[in-house]
């Protein structure tokens, strides 16, 4: 490789093909050069695997989730409202709603969100699927038992939102529990999915291990199940539009560094999701239903009087008011509040 002596940036693509990768490139960075090397790749287990001993010290991961729907509405906008989404949103409600179904239909990959008719986002997204399992997993990480992974798989999208029982799927799929949980393992690794631990003080009330699975991109998680492209009703997607809220507080979580969590007693009780602050907690419940009137559930109410919060969220399709819970303000917030740019 020749390089200049003026300050540069490089870009490698597709790293984890290259043999010895970590040695290659500390061999680049230990020459003093003054340019900055972006390296990126798939197969994180393998990326991780090339460089991360070889690169101690000597490098920073960033890992990129899909398109955002901040930046598919831009996109699908033309970006004039670029900056100011949410005014836009407010305004334009009907408008919004169809990029929300859009959005929760076919997800976030860059080739399914810039093709054009659904008929094209349906093959590139079952195109991207059957590379997932037998690319990635099959080959990659050398699974033997890549039927019974795609049934785990799809029974992992359709429980969105709920906590993993793990000998219910051992059953289900005639795995081992040491096997479900090494799979579940390789798909969180690979970015397909993303496991919400539970929030508990009281470990005899309260769940304590089971953690949630929710999907880093919809329209994978649909196109496992046969389904991108055909939800058109929001009324039906509770858990997808759970899922999608998902997203978006988990980027204020990490942008404040901030444990996100759900709740759920031994009784039943649940909170969808709880910001575990240092002094303080911060529950949210979310409905996909246009809420006529301030009615806070009773599960939010239980939690409220377990944990006196200082502020608790309802976030739903489309009222906006305040009201007061034992001293807590709950704030009913519409679903577009959230997006962040």
């Amino acid at each position: 490789m020749e390089t200049g002596g003026e300050r540069s940036y490089i870009f490698i693509d597709e790293i984890q093909r290259k043999e010895n990768a970590g040695l290659f490139l500390k061999g680049i960075y230990d020459l003093g050069l003054p340019h900055k090397l972006v390296v990126s790749g798939s197969g994180s287990l393998e990326l991780k695997e090339k460089i991360h001993e070889s690169l101690a010290g000597r490098k920073r991961v960033f890992e990129l989730y899909p398109v955002s729907f901040a930046e598919f509405s831009n996109y699908r906008t033309g970006y004039r409202y670029e900056g100011k989404l949410p005014m836009w949103m407010e305004s334009e409600p009907e408008q919004s709603r169809i990029l929300l179904l859009e959005y929760l239909n076919f997800g976030g990959y860059p080739r399914v969100v810039v093709a054009g008719p659904a008929s094209e986002k349906r093959l590139i997204l079952q195109e991207l699927y059957n590379s997932y399992l037998e690319k990635d997993l099959a080959t990659l990480l050398r699974l033997e038992k890549t039927q019974a992974f795609t049934l785990l798989f799809r029974l992992l999208a359709d429980r969105i939102g709920q906590p993993l029982n793990y000998s219910g799927l051992s059953r289900e799929t005639a795995l081992s529990q040491p096997t479900v949980k090494q799979y579940i393992w390789y798909a969180e690794k690979t970015f397909m999915i993303e496991l919400l631990p539970p929030f508990f003080r009281n470990a005899g009330k309260e769940l304590t291990k089971s953690p949630q699975v929710y999907f880093n991109d919809l329209g994978m998680r649909n196109s496992a199940l046969g389904l991108a492209g055909r939800l058109d009703n929001l009324a039906t997607m509770g858990m997808l539009f759970q899922n999608f809220i998902f997203h978006n507080l988990r980027s204020l979580a990490e942008k404040d560094f901030i444990p996100l969590r759900f709740w759920r007693t031994k009784d039943q009780a649940e909170v969808d999701f709880v910001f575990d602050k240092t002094n303080d907690t911060l529950p949210v419940e979310v409905k996909c239903i246009d809420l006529s009137a301030p009615v806070v559930p009773k599960s939010l109410r239980s939690f409220i009087n377990s944990y006196q919060p200082k502020e608790a969220w309802m976030v739903n399709l489309s009222l906006e008011e305040e009201v007061q819970v034992n001293g807590t303000l709950v704030r009913f917030i519409p679903w577009w509040k959230l997006i962040s740019e």
